[in-house]
């Protein structure tokens, strides 16, 4: 019986797990097909494919691009599935947003430091290595080691990067059609992520009818509410598009979630696609 979880976070961008690590957890849980969707970046995947080998777990080669909805001023997350990287879009369009991002965090660093709090650049690092991006986890982990579901935590977080916080604003983010046009490029598959959780249901229907090429939406996730599935079950029969889901698993830098818990029939079926493709 296979089991999917196509929506895992490793260090090579926000999550606190090694590739290892995730590859051992995921066999733990009986995964057979798993994704690593980094945020921005595919460096993990060498590794990964290493490591899905001694699992004997296949690897579906997966990113997450940060984009953007200029129209309706707000953030949407573009997974990409079964792409060919060494083509070149998704790395090109995902390396400016990695640059932005790293200026952006070690702005926030500073503005941290102007409050007595004491950071260094080179130990956040350090403690996001091996990414060479720095997220604002790893800012928090510099400076706290309370669990990321505690109220403490969460406090700090929003009295630090929300609403009038010190190190709030964001980065400008890659266009969402610009995204997807990048993973269509190098072969791939787009999925719009979480659009419950971002709010994403007006784009989808957008994306559509603009032919862009988006193939499909991310149904299961720790976020989506039974409404947010009715809603996504209908787009996906009117537009004829798949359905993908995932535990957005983080590790220690994340919910308390366990891959493979947000597994389905239709998810398998998917995976069971794109590895014949």
């Amino acid at each position: 019986m296979s089991k999917a979880d196509l929506h895992v976070h490793s260090h090579f961008s926000d999550g606190a797990d090694s590739i290892q690590m995730v590859m051992e957890k995921a066999a733990a849980a009986g995964i057979t097909h798993l994704s690593i969707v980094d945020h921005d970046t595919v460096k993990g995947q060498e590794e990964a494919l290493k490591w899905a080998e001694t699992y004997q777990i296949q690897l579906i080669p997966g990113i997450e691009i940060s984009a953007f909805d200029f129209k309706r001023n707000r953030k949407v997350h573009v997974l990409g599935y079964h792409f060919n990287s060494n083509k070149g879009h998704i790395v090109a369009l995902c390396n400016k947003v990695l640059k932005r991002r790293q200026a952006h965090s070690i702005w926030q660093i500073g503005q941290i430091k102007k409050q007595g709090i004491p950071l260094s650049v080179k130990e956040i690092s350090h403690i996001a290595s091996p990414s060479e991006t720095i997220y604002k986890q790893h800012i928090m982990a510099a400076i706290t080691s309370e669990p990321f579901e505690s109220e403490a935590y969460r406090k700090l977080y929003r009295s630090l990067f929300k609403g009038g916080g010190v190190a709030a604003f964001d980065i400008a983010y890659a266009d969402v059609y610009d995204a997807i046009r990048a993973i269509k490029a190098d072969g791939g598959f787009a999925v719009i992520a979480h659009p419950g959780q971002l709010d994403s249901y007006d784009l989808i229907t957008e994306l559509v009818d603009s032919q862009v090429g988006l193939d499909g939406v991310e149904r299961i996730h720790p976020d989506h509410s039974e409404v947010d599935h009715q809603r996504i079950d209908t787009l996906m029969e009117r537009y004829d598009l798949f359905m993908t889901g995932g535990s957005d698993y983080h590790g220690a830098f994340g919910s308390s979630v366990r891959m493979g818990d947000f597994d389905s029939p239709m998810n398998r079926l998917l995976t069971d696609y794109l590895v014949c493709k």
